[in-house]
């Protein structure tokens, strides 16, 4: 992948947004989509060298134990894994890191329709996390275009921040109570859930017993996989390293349904539509952009493009965003707006 951005395209094929760009989509082709998800961790064991593990929303409650009448101290509970630190347009270390550096590092998707993929008529990063992390590049060095992007498998988004190997990802990653612990989240910028996808015909209507049986895929290290581990209904799950691929094990029939969120999964079913959606969004999926655990001035600074991306209302630039990547396919979705800024401090 070149700096820019451009070079041969490595996501579903699909066209352009509209009803003639919809009326010229085709099911991701099997060969394709299997060659995109190969070339896809060839790019980041390549890129690495010169990262939905999630979790069920943890809401148990801590006690305070009590031995011999003295009172222990409780280990702090996670009640709102989303609030994070306030903004702040001040450039600490991390920011002038990438001031020096002249580029934003950003470890995204390429893969995900309408939300970070290659648009096979530019040759361009599109949708609506690449346009936000296009906002953070222009707040930080002035111009949207200045970003190195990674392309990262699900299960990588971790690592990458870990080793410091980019600066932020932005790729449909669900706030839990597990992730803060491993990395630092901006105060989330929208509101999914888990869902069950499946083709057109099937038997299984929801995440309930009809998956009794059945094989049901999942991306490794995503909030479907944890999901799974809890209550899996008696399926048999079968993980994969990318979201993707579990749309094409779907399509060749060796899986029988897919759990993801129903955000993604929408743009799949735009793009085939020989599957579908069932059932109800069975989980609360905020989605925040992830950074390492010691750019503290960098998740407030993010948290500062977040505010002035969500000021306006209908003509804010998120809700532009929206309309323009998002709403054609997130029919679902009533009075779509950006959720509550939390911050913790």
């Amino acid at each position: 992948m070149r700096a820019d951005g451009s070079g041969p395209g490595g996501g579903p094929r699909t066209s352009g947004t509209g009803g003639a760009g919809r009326a010229r989509r085709a099911a991701v082709p099997v060969a394709g989509a299997l060659a995109a998800a190969v070339a896809l961790v060839a790019t980041v064991l390549a890129g690495a060298s010169g990262g939905d593990a999630g979790g069920q929303r943890d809401r148990a409650r801590t006690t305070h134990a009590r031995t011999a009448g003295a009172a222990a101290e409780a280990p702090p509970t996670c009640e709102r894994p989303e609030a994070s630190l306030s903004p702040s347009g001040d450039a600490g270390p991390a920011v002038r890191r990438i001031k020096e550096r002249g580029r934003l590092i950003a470890g995204v998707d390429q893969n995900s329709y309408r939300w970070g993929y290659r648009d096979p008529a530019t040759g361009r990063l599109s949708g609506f996390d690449i346009e936000l992390v296009r906002a953070i590049a222009k707040d930080i060095l002035g111009d949207p275009e200045k970003v190195t992007w990674l392309a990262i498998p699900t299960n990588k988004r971790i690592d990458v921040l870990r080793d410091k190997k980019v600066d932020l990802v932005a790729r449909t990653m669900t706030i839990n109570c597990e992730r803060i612990k491993q990395v630092a989240f901006s105060t989330a910028y929208f509101e999914a859930g888990q869902q069950v996808l499946v083709p057109n015909g099937s038997a299984i209507t929801a995440f309930d017993d009809t998956l009794k049986g059945r094989r049901v895929c999942t991306a490794k290290g995503s909030t479907g996989e944890s999901e799974l581990k809890n209550e899996a209904h008696g399926a048999e799950v079968r993980t994969v390293p990318n979201q993707l691929d579990c749309l094409v094990r779907l399509q060749l029939g060796q899986v029988d349904a897919v759990v993801t969120d129903n955000a993604l999964a929408a743009g799949q079913a735009a793009q085939d539509p020989s599957v579908k959606l069932v059932g109800k969004p069975f989980t609360t999926e905020p989605y925040g952009v992830a950074m390492n655990l010691g750019d503290t001035d960098l998740v407030r600074r993010v948290n500062k493009v977040l505010e002035d991306y969500e000021r306006g209302g209908e003509d804010s630039r998120w809700m532009r965003a929206y309309r323009k990547w998002l709403a054609e396919d997130l029919t679902g979705i009533k009075n779509p707006a950006p959720p509550k800024p939390l911050y913790k401090d």
